[in-house]
């Protein structure tokens, strides 16, 4: 992926300490259209505990299935890889990938044991920004921006059967724009019994400015990218979450909206920085 190879291969932020701890916010909406929300999103900022730091948590999920399972699944998925990422072993990005695993195991099982929620599912998005670096994993078709230098780049891929025709080269990215089912799901988590997780490679250092916005398909279906681009990139995270969900509610909100904003704070770190008492702070 082109935007892979360049953000991986940038040279490092010169030397001068530790980036500033981020900060972040999120709005969830059942929009202008549909009954109830079937999105659940959290931010955590987890505390030291005995697996290593585990710093700020974000995740973002999309349910869908009938008789409220969608968002019975969403919740599960946000609820168990809060809990499972806290307490796995391994890096970051380890910990985030042996959480999904489990969430989508939790959902699998929920489905099996009651009728109502069968076939339910989720996407999930999610990302960790930890000591100066940020791991993600994802499923689905919720999506991961980073906004850095005056650019913004999707740095995760959709799992869509769209997307799945670009890449066997059976239409072109414009076409797939334009197709009647660009939002069918290729895969998600819950609906099969193996999970197609992607996940980054290797963690991205991050750099003073940096903000990174993860939201469901009912904002970026309606909010371009280079739109987001211009709201995020001079507004605070709360009043950046604010505005692009009045955008898509204005634009008719045909699905629920969820959007959460990351930043690097700009400016040297703090002398003395505060440290949390709660191996778990989940925040507002």
């Amino acid at each position: 992926m082109t935007w892979l190879s360049m953000l991986w291969n940038e040279e490092e932020p010169p030397a001068g300490g530790p980036v500033r701890e981020p900060v972040a916010s999120l709005v969830t909406d059942t929009g202008c259209v549909r009954a109830q929300n079937e999105d659940s999103a959290r931010i955590v900022r987890v505390g030291p505990c005995g697996h290593g730091d585990r710093g700020l948590l974000v995740v973002v999920a999309d349910g869908m299935g009938g008789h409220e399972a969608g968002e019975v699944a969403s919740q599960t998925a946000v609820e168990v890889i809060e809990k499972a990422y806290r307490e796995a072993w391994g890096t970051p990005g380890e910990a985030l990938a042996a959480a999904f695993q489990q969430a989508h195991e939790q959902i699998l099982k929920m489905a099996a044991r009651n009728p109502d929620h069968a076939g339910m599912g989720t996407t999930c998005t999610a990302l960790a920004m930890v000591g100066g670096r940020a791991w993600a994993a994802h499923v689905g078709d919720s999506r991961i921006y980073l906004v850095r230098g005056g650019a913004i780049y999707q740095v995760s891929e959709d799992q869509t059967q769209r997307m799945e025709m670009v890449r066997q080269g059976l239409m072109t990215m414009e076409e797939a724009e334009r197709h009647e089912d660009r939002n069918v799901l290729a895969h998600a988590m819950g609906t099969r019994r193996n999970l197609a997780l992607t996940t980054w490679p290797q963690p991205l250092p991050l750099r003073p400015g940096d903000r990174f916005v993860l939201c469901s398909d009912g904002l970026h279906d309606l909010v371009s990218a280079q739109e987001i681009l211009q709201v995020v990139r001079d507004a605070e995270t709360d009043e950046s979450c604010d505005k692009l969900l009045r955008m898509a509610r204005q634009r008719g909100g045909f699905d629920n909206i969820t959007v959460a904003v990351a930043a690097v704070p700009d400016g040297e770190v703090p002398a003395v920085p505060q440290r949390s008492t709660r191996e778990c702070e989940i925040l507002p």
